[in-house]
This record gives structure tokens, C-alpha cells and sequence, in this order.
């Protein structure tokens, strides 16, 4: 004899009818709604789920920007940059003086660049903030003047006193820029007169699919493939920094010729 699982499967049901009555459907959902009740874990686990899927597609398509607009992110000379100029590997980071997590990294950037010097770092003013705190905008203006005018020494120092005061997230305020600023002397000309660069940065973080800051990408300076790419959208430890330097620096090593001893 079939069973009645059997049975119900061999039955035909009409081009129209569902495989439950309403009175079934209302069952079925609150069985569902108290089953959730009783264990929320589920919910959050599920939200934790979707999140880790939506941010792995959003790296994914970060990186393939990455690659189409490598020249932008690499070659821009209106871009602070620090190290040797034949780097094999380059840091990029986008970021906002009013970003409390880009004034975490910032101390964390500081000792990875302590430790692999051959690497250039390129640094990408974004005053995201600059809407609701136009200290932003400010800042950022400021490095770029400081870059062009006084060059990278002049920049990082005060790139570097900016996130030491603690000013973030609205508190940062004219005088602390002024300060920071005023060991490199003065300087010529307006600070909007940067409102191009500023303009073309923030161009190139949309493209990039960047959603906020602090934005990093980690890549060598020829052959990069998503592969040998790091993007990381939000804040990362030193080793985490690290083993993104070390994954571009090793593909770096395997493109270089190997000429045979004789």
C-alpha cells in the first residue's frame, strides 16, 4: 500500500490551485512567527548571513573597479603619496579627518609603514563629513596644500596631528587645523583652490563602489588581478594590513624574469 505522502503525490491538482489551503497558510505562518519568537538567535543569525553576503559582493565588486581604474588610484600626482617612487606595492586609503575608525587606522597605518618602507602610500582626501561638518572639507584642502607646497614630510606630520588631537565625528574645529598646519609656514593660495582634486577623488571613490570611509586597497603596481588584490572597507588590524602587503608583494616576485645562471 503507498503511503499518504505517496498517495498526495500522485493525486493531480488543478493549473490554478496551491499546494495549501488558506486556513493551512495562516497555520504554517504562525507556527513560523512563534517558532522565531522563541528563538530570535535564528534571526540574527540569518542578518549576520546577509551581511557577510552582501559585503563579500561588494568587495568583489570593488576590486574589479580596482583594476579598471588602476591608473587613477596609482598616478595621480595630486595625490599625497610616501615611499619609493619604483614601490612594487601600493596602499591606497580613502578617508575623512572627522572618521573616528580612519582616526583608529591612522595609528595602525603609522606602523605598518614603519615596517614595510618599500611599499607607497597613497593617501585619498575624502571629506565624506563635509555636509554635516565642513571642518572636513577644510582639513582636507589643507593636506593638499600642504602636499603641493611644502611636500610629504610637511604632510604627514600634520596628517598625523590632526587624528592626535581626537577631534572627530564634529569636534574637529578650525584651530586644530590651523595648528597642525602652522610648523610647514605659510602657505600660498586658497584652500579651495584643491576643490578640483577633491572633486576628482571623490569621483573615483564612486566608481570604485566605495561606501564609506576608511577605504583601502592594497595592490601590487603591475599585474594586479583580483587575485593579488586587497580591498578592505573599514577598518583592519596590523596583521590583517600586513598579510594584504605580503599577498601583493608575493605576486609581484612571481612576475619578475628569472634569468638562468650559466
Amino acid at each position: 500500500m503507498l503511503s499518504g505522502l505517496a498517495v498526495a503525490a500522485e493525486q493531480p491538482q488543478g493549473a490554478g490551485s496551491a499546494p495549501f489551503s488558506p486556513e493551512q497558510e495562516d497555520r504554517i505562518g504562525e507556527l513560523t512567527r512563534n517558532y522565531l519568537l522563541a528563538h530570535p538567535d535564528i534571526i540574527i543569525e540569518v542578518e549576520q548571513k546577509l551581511q557577510t553576503m552582501q559585503q563579500k559582493r561588494q568587495i568583489k565588486m570593488i576590486t574589479e573597479a580596482a583594476l579598471r581604474y588602476q591608473e587613477s588610484l596609482l598616478d595621480n600626482r595630486e595625490t599625497p603619496s610616501y615611499g619609493p617612487a619604483d614601490a612594487r606595492v601600493a596602499f591606497i586609503e580613502f578617508f575623512d579627518y572627522q572618521c573616528s575608525v580612519c582616526a583608529r587606522q591612522a595609528q595602525v597605518i603609522e606602523e605598518v609603514m614603519k615596517a614595510n618602507p618599500k611599499v607607497r602610500y597613497i593617501f585619498k582626501e575624502w571629506p565624506i563629513f563635509a555636509p554635516r561638518w565642513p571642518t572636513s572639507e577644510v582639513a582636507a584642502e589643507t593636506g593638499l596644500q600642504l602636499w603641493q607646497q611644502k611636500g610629504m614630510d610637511a604632510y604627514l606630520a600634520y596628517h598625523n596631528a590632526l587624528y592626535e588631537t581626537g577631534h572627530d565625528e564634529g569636534r574637529l574645529t578650525q584651530a586644530d587645523i590651523t595648528k597642525a598646519a602652522s610648523p610647514a609656514g605659510k602657505l600660498k593660495g586658497k584652500g579651495d583652490d584643491m576643490l578640483n582634486v577633491l572633486s576628482e577623488i571623490d569621483g573615483l571613490a564612486q566608481n570604485l563602489g566605495l561606501r564609506g570611509t576608511p577605504g583601502i586597497i592594497v595592490m601590487p603596481v603591475r599585474g594586479a588581478t583580483p587575485e593579488n588584490t586587497t580591498v578592505i572597507p573599514g577598518g583592519a588590524d596590523q596583521g590583517t594590513l600586513q598579510s594584504a602587503i605580503d599577498k601583493a608583494s608575493e605576486a609581484m616576485d612571481k612576475s619578475l624574469p628569472v634569468n638562468p645562471q650559466e
